[in-house]
């Protein structure tokens, strides 16, 4: 798994695919939060907090995990080295894990630059400093714990697909669905009760939690269970392919 993990990371970082990624991602969200007239704007907003930040990053998010991930098993198997690496001494598992590690990693690396958000907050507030860093902190790590959950749905449309494009087409859906588009059809109210239980599918109102500082239990195992649940389904898809 380790061998894969460094394989992938060199892939992203030899080549400067990641550093790209990450300076558009930079780029986009400072635009949206500094420059831009909308919504998200700090300086329209006119409160010293990164909520609007919290807010606009899974959207980014969503199109650029995808991006990272559809390499993942579609490339392989579209140049044919998927093969070659079943030769290997490695097992299926640790071949799905390291390279959903590998996409993890990038995806969080991301969020490195937005420290300077941070701290232009925390510095133009009045008093300096008049900021909730509990609610911010439970936000960044609400972040990273999404960022592992776009990666292994990443994984799994990758590793349904053919070809790269289809790959990151599927996985751009699959996070769409999963972020949005579960809970606008819950917002609907067409089912009754099972309206809450639809809500409580997608990852909306568990990420939410972890943007108002509340870090529970419950949703962090939700996580952990659909990017279980997700990284499973790509093992079984990769072994069918052998």
């Amino acid at each position: 798994m380790i061998a894969i993990l460094k394989k992938e990371l060199w892939s992203y970082f030899g080549n400067w695919s990641a550093w790209v990624i990450i300076a558009a991602f930079s780029l986009i969200a400072t635009l949206f939060l500094f420059f831009f007239d909308n919504d998200s704007n700090i300086f329209e907003i006119g409160m010293a907090s990164l909520q609007s930040y919290f807010v606009l990053v899974p959207w980014l998010l969503m199109f650029i995990i995808p991006a990272l991930s559809m390499k993942t098993f579609a490339e392989e198997q579209q140049t044919g080295t998927l093969n070659w690496l079943f030769s290997q001494p490695l097992k299926v598992s640790e071949l799905v894990a390291g390279k959903f590690l590998s996409v993890w990693i990038v995806g969080i690396l991301c969020l490195i630059p937005s420290l300077i958000y941070l701290y232009t907050v925390y510095v133009l507030g009045v008093p300096a400093g008049n900021i909730d860093l509990g609610m911010t902190f439970g936000s960044y790590f609400g972040l990273i714990i999404l960022i592992a959950a776009f990666a292994a749905v990443g994984i799994l449309a990758s590793s349904l697909s053919q070809n790269q494009i289809m790959a990151y087409l599927l996985g751009v859906f699959m996070c769409f669905i999963m972020y949005f588009g579960i809970e606008q059809l819950a917002s609907y109210k067409l089912l009754g009760g099972a309206d809450f239980i639809l809500q409580n599918i997608g990852f909306y109102q568990h990420f939410l939690g972890f943007t108002r500082g509340l870090i529970d239990f419950k949703d962090i195992a939700y996580f952990v269970l659909v990017i279980g649940a997700s990284l499973v389904l790509s093992n079984h898809f990769i072994n069918k392919k052998k």
